[in-house]
């Protein structure tokens, strides 16, 4: 499905006209709870929508739970809803996209997200709206939920919404401490799709020009924020969704979703964490455990040319460099700032997500897992 893009500032009000375009008369609208009113969407999406019946949906938490989905299914289900709106964080816009992938199927929602079964009925058309500079999520054909406190990932190529809305003037008011861990979940997809094992010439396209974005204006978008750098930082965001809507995510994404599940790190400040780790190891590649099917001399030379792209010369100082640019927009750089310590370690390995690792260019045993963990406590 080709999406359909709107960017720069006052771009929302494309809404206008894409629900006029698919004669649109009852809207199921959702959003964050209190963002949705915060970041100035509620007065603009307000006025958009008075000549419209709509319905808002926020009933869910942050790292939505299957169970978020359902309610939200059961609403829309009684509901003769003709189009979709979501406006807000990656939460927003997975939950969204579940609801309407979902509802028109006949089974029970777990058997489409644990088992995989087949979706079959198309969903109603949908327009995304980020109000976050970090998921990509408006540029993906995936979501993630939980079900028992354990992340899946539900695809499909309906799943991707129809119309992406990125509009800069909603990030402007973001707090610091979440446009910096958004920020830093842009530059981290980039940079895990740039070395994936399912990379392209087009995917790697937009994940250099995700990190360029995101390194030139991310400390500004934090400790100076302007209105270039905020236009920035959303561009970046999609970009890096568009990235991995080609590649998906690696290793430090497997290793993120139990920080947050059980420790409460923001999603992308717990794939910050590992980042720079995980980029050593895959700089360490060899020819016995490499999985990329292009060989360890592709996989060095992706590796070198990031580091290029992060203004460094090795892994090491890649790795420093990521640090530091945590460090300045004031993100913890070790799990042990968040209480976590050695014995938690298991815990976090148990909890790995494996097909994120098949995507990751260099092999990652248990072991391994551990002292890269351990390097960061």
């Amino acid at each position: 499905m080709k999406q359909e893009e709107y960017l720069g500032f006052g771009s929302i009000k494309h809404v206008e006209s894409i629900l006029k375009n698919n004669n649109a008369k009852n809207i199921f609208l959702v959003t964050g709870n209190g963002s949705y009113e915060s970041c100035g969407s509620k007065e603009v999406i307000s006025k958009l929508l008075s000549n419209y019946s709509f319905s808002r949906f926020c009933d869910f938490e942050v790292d939505p739970k299957v169970e978020d989905v359902k309610r939200g299914i059961d609403i829309f289900r009684k509901g003769n809803y003709d189009m979709v709106i979501a406006i807000g964080g990656g939460s927003v816009m997975d939950t969204a996209k579940l609801i309407n992938i979902l509802s028109p199927q006949s089974g029970n929602p777990v058997e489409y997200i644990q088992e995989g079964r087949e979706i079959e009925p198309l969903g109603k058309p949908l327009i995304a709206i980020p109000t976050t500079a970090g998921s990509g999520s408006e540029a993906t054909h995936f979501a993630v939920v939980y079900v028992d406190g354990k992340k899946y990932s539900v695809a499909h190529p309906d799943m991707l919404s129809n119309h992406a809305i990125l509009d800069p003037s909603l990030t402007i008011r973001l707090p610091q401490k979440i446009t910096a861990s958004t920020g830093m979940d842009a530059l981290t997809q980039a940079s895990e799709s740039l070395w994936s094992v399912g990379s392209t010439d087009e995917s790697q396209k937009y994940a250099r020009e995700a990190i360029n974005l995101v390194l030139n204006n991310l400390n500004n978008a934090v400790n100076n924020p302007s209105l270039e750098s905020r236009e920035a930082m959303i561009n970046a965001a999609h970009l890096a969704g568009m990235a991995i809507n080609i590649t998906k995510t690696t290793a430090p994404h497997a290793l993120s979703y139990y920080l947050t599940s059980k420790y409460g790190i923001p999603h992308g400040h717990a794939v910050a964490l590992t980042f720079g780790e995980v980029l050593v190891h895959n700089s360490l590649v060899t020819e016995e455990d490499v999985i990329d099917e292009r060989g360890a001399h592709h996989v060095r030379n992706t590796m070198q040319e990031l580091y290029g792209l992060l203004g460094c010369t090795d892994a090491n100082s890649s790795r420093e460099r990521i640090k530091d640019l945590m460090d300045s927009i004031d993100l913890e750089i070790s799990l042990s700032q968040f209480g976590i310590t050695k014995e938690d370690i298991g815990l976090i390995l148990g909890s790995v997500n494996l097909e994120r690792l098949k995507n990751n260019p260099r092999k990652l045993t248990v072991e391994s897992m551990r002292e890269l963990l351990l390097g960061i406590l």
